[in-house]
């Protein structure tokens, strides 16, 4: 009888501490993530530290990039929801045009998150992302000091995406007074298709070729910066004239620390990417996740209030560069500092 008991609770045990029982009890999410292109350095940073986050968790991550067209990111939403996703991060090229996938994501018992940009309509799970009327703000607040009268080009980023008219907005809300009090005139107000520098570029060359020479421009983004400043550069006026940007990429550092560049506005993507696959277990591990994701404020979307989650943006000039870019280990110093 000993032999038989002592038998049967070795089986018991196997039973209990098969690796399918073990799996059950510690079983992750496998996150698939949707980033809109690899045409600017800003995304390539957010899929790095994507990655490395998710390594060092040991999750299971599918990630797709774009090149600027939502049909192709479509395609790859629907091929990442064809390999068993429990919860899909989607950063959309386009704001409208991604609801369908949306859509298709919760059809299938798919959690979505917005990452960075809001998908309008379908009632995304949570947004996560940094004060977009801020960072306009800020980038506002910066050019007015510098420039508090005269002619003004006003560039916002690309129309399909939703914060582009955020960015603008928090920037208007800065500059509006200046033109209604007669210190400012906006001689240009215009977007950015696609956030291209060419496209900037081409803008700004053009109002240049027909007079006018502004105090100040607007540059919604780094890259967006990088093209009005190649326009300046060829009328004699490159560092001359205030530029902002965002997104603290590589070569907008280095043309700020060359004093062609005025400022960014530095978005922390190694938070962002932490918030988002932190956000991603949690709403997988709980039924009532709402409370822990710890969502303080709503974004309407057209439809419906989203639970919304924000970073914040921080301004950077050459007199905070160091401090927060290169010692924060963000961007390198022998990369910024070049000789």
């Amino acid at each position: 009888m000993k032999t038989i008991r002592l038998f049967l609770m070795i089986c018991l045990a196997a039973l209990l501490f098969t690796p399918a029982a073990l799996q059950a009890e510690d079983k992750k999410p496998r996150i698939g993530v949707s980033l809109p292109t690899t045409q600017q350095e800003r995304w390539i940073r957010d899929e790095e530290a994507i990655r490395s986050i998710a390594r060092k968790k040991q999750l299971d991550i599918l990630v797709e990039m774009g090149n600027n067209n939502q049909m192709q990111q479509n395609l790859q939403i629907g091929r990442l929801l064809s390999q068993n996703i429990d919860v899909l991060i989607l950063a959309p090229h386009d704001a409208v045009g991604a609801a369908s996938m949306v859509r298709k994501a919760h059809n299938q018992g798919v959690k979505v998150i917005s990452y960075d940009r809001l998908v309008l309509d379908p009632g995304v799970d949570v947004y996560i992302t940094f004060d977009n009327e801020k960072v306009g703000e800020l980038q506002a607040l910066y050019l007015t000091e510098k420039a508090p009268r005269g002619d003004y080009i006003v560039l916002s980023g690309s129309p399909n995406d939703n914060n582009a008219r955020l960015f603008r907005g928090g920037a208007m809300k800065v500059i509006e007074p200046l033109v209604e009090a007669g210190m400012v005139k906006i001689a240009a107000d215009t977007p950015v298709i696609d956030w291209m520098p060419e496209n900037a570029q081409k803008t700004v060359e053009k109002l240049l070729a027909d007079g006018v020479r502004p105090v100040a421009v607007l540059a919604p983004n780094d890259s967006t910066a990088g093209g009005v400043i190649e326009a300046l550069a060829a009328h004699g006026l490159a560092g001359k004239v205030p530029v902002s940007g965002q997104d603290a990429d590589l070569e907008g550092a280095r043309r700020i620390v060359e004093g062609l560049q005025s400022m960014t506005v530095f978005k922390d993507t190694r938070q962002l990417a932490a918030k988002a696959i932190d956000v991603a277990v949690e709403i997988f591990e709980k039924e009532s996740w709402e409370d822990s994701v710890n969502a303080r404020t709503a974004t309407p979307d057209g439809k419906n209030e989203i639970p919304t989650i924000l970073l914040e943006p921080v301004m950077v000039d050459k007199s905070n560069l160091q401090k927060i870019l290169v010692d924060s280990q963000y961007l390198k110093q022998s990369e910024v500092f070049v000789e």
